[in-house]
């Protein structure tokens, strides 16, 4: 998590800052770094501190400022729904830039730190840290962990593998511990695995079970034995949904059955629900799609809203998460409408996409929320988001973006090199 060193400190004048904690906005807020790549001061400008000589000034004219927001299910190995089947036709190297590509246009649009759960080797996550290729910074699953015929297995009635090993496939509770051995020996950040099936996989539901909550324990189990990392379930129906959270995973993805039962299970345990609302309500197109893989958008849209927008109401800890591939790169923050939409206050939403973020992550040590001592990673957009959250879901309305101190993207009309 260490950043380059910027070129001079940065202090950013006339903004009103949205800190990512939930408190209310700072108006007439300053925002400075310092030479390491971390936040110096953020708050009013009238308890602004004095000035370290050789500060560069970038006034961002009543702009709203707030910390990079954090993605927590991506796919960069992937451009649409339809890439995860025909990765076996592409040239690795060709994906490797393609991947960097999606990498990039997610970073621009205000994402500077991104959970890949499944299908990114750990190479990008090094390649990122140490600026060979630009994009948020990486925490990746590597591959996606199920069983035989499940959402993992994406294997042809001759035997081959559509997805180009995005899946690691496991049926009994010894191969699963060893496939997580395996996927940590491989450079995993957080275990992914399957309870459920799923929309876009073709031989199964996502009412059907996956993994066993015997199974998803060991796999908890395991995790735990080798310095620990978060479990990350793919879960959609309730009854995969309830396993997942009995087995003691760190987050449900999707969460599209959470019912009454399990949305009480989930706030006594703590659970995550990272809802992927983008991949139900965005870009359903039967033209495109695999008509398995339409039908079940269709039908669960429905489900999706009802229980998303009651987990909600109930205070299921939720975390952005677009689950982008399957809807498209580069436009992450319109998830933010969507958790609108189903209730969440402009102010949570954005809660939801920082600080909440960083604390699935565990990284909320360091990102998250803009407060001294932590990363310089913050969005400056057009517009106030607490009144209209659409304004941060246009990568082109992203004015400004700073990742570890180091200008990423900007948009600002020029002005003075000034320096104090």
């Amino acid at each position: 998590m260490t950043s380059p060193a910027s070129s001079a400190p940065l202090r950013i004048t006339g903004a009103r800052i949205v800190d990512g904690t939930g408190a209310g906005p700072v108006d007439d807020g300053v925002v400075r770094t310092g030479a390491d790549g971390t936040l110096a001061y953020v708050g009013p400008a009238a308890a602004e501190p004095p000035v370290e000589p050789g500060t560069r000034t970038l006034d961002v004219g009543g702009r709203t400022v707030l910390p990079g927001f954090i993605d927590t299910h991506v796919h960069f190995c992937a451009g649409s729904s339809a890439d995860l089947t025909r990765r076996f036709q592409e040239d690795p190297t060709v994906g490797v830039f393609r991947a960097a590509e999606r990498m990039r246009l997610t970073l621009e649009a205000g994402v500077t730190t991104a959970r890949d759960l499944g299908g990114l080797p750990a190479g990008f996550r090094v390649a990122q840290a140490e600026g060979l290729t630009v994009g948020p910074r990486i925490r990746t699953a590597v591959r996606i962990m199920g069983h035989t015929g499940g959402h993992a297995d994406y294997s042809t009635p001759c035997g081959m593998d559509l997805s180009g090993g995005v899946g690691e496939i496991a049926d009994t509770v010894d191969q699963v511990r060893i496939s997580v051995r395996r996927l940590l020996r491989e450079g995993a950040d957080v275990i992914k695995v399957c309870a459920t099936g799923g929309m876009g996989s073709p031989h199964d539901q996502p009412d059907d079970e996956g993994l066993s909550e015997e199974e998803i324990r060991a796999v908890v189990d395991e995790v735990s034995r080798h310095g620990g990392r978060p479990v990350a379930a793919h879960a959609q129906g309730t009854a995969g949904i309830l396993n997942a959270i009995r087995g003691g995973v760190t987050s449900v993805e999707h969460g599209y059955g959470l019912d009454v039962r399990a949305r009480e299970l989930a706030g006594e345990r703590g659970t995550f629900v990272v809802p992927t609302l983008s991949t139900v309500f965005d870009g359903i197109d039967k033209s495109t799609m695999e008509s398995y893989h339409y039908e079940k958008k269709v039908r669960w849209s429905g489900i999706t809203q009802e229980n998303i927008a009651a987990a909600i109401a109930d205070g299921v800890r939720i975390a952005l998460g677009t689950d982008s591939a399957i809807c498209p790169h580069g436009r992450n923050l319109r998830e933010l409408i969507h958790l609108v939409r189903l209730g969440m206050s402009p102010l949570d939403a954005i809660t939801a996409g920082t600080r909440t973020a960083a604390e699935l992550l565990g990284l909320d040590d360091r990102v998250g929320t803009l407060a001294a001592g932590k990363e310089a990673d913050l969005v400056v957009c057009d517009g106030d988001p607490l009144a209209d959250i659409s304004v941060l879901a246009e990568p082109e309305r992203i004015a400004y973006v700073l990742q570890g101190g180091t200008v990423r993207k900007n948009l600002l009309p020029a002005q003075p090199d000034a320096r104090g």
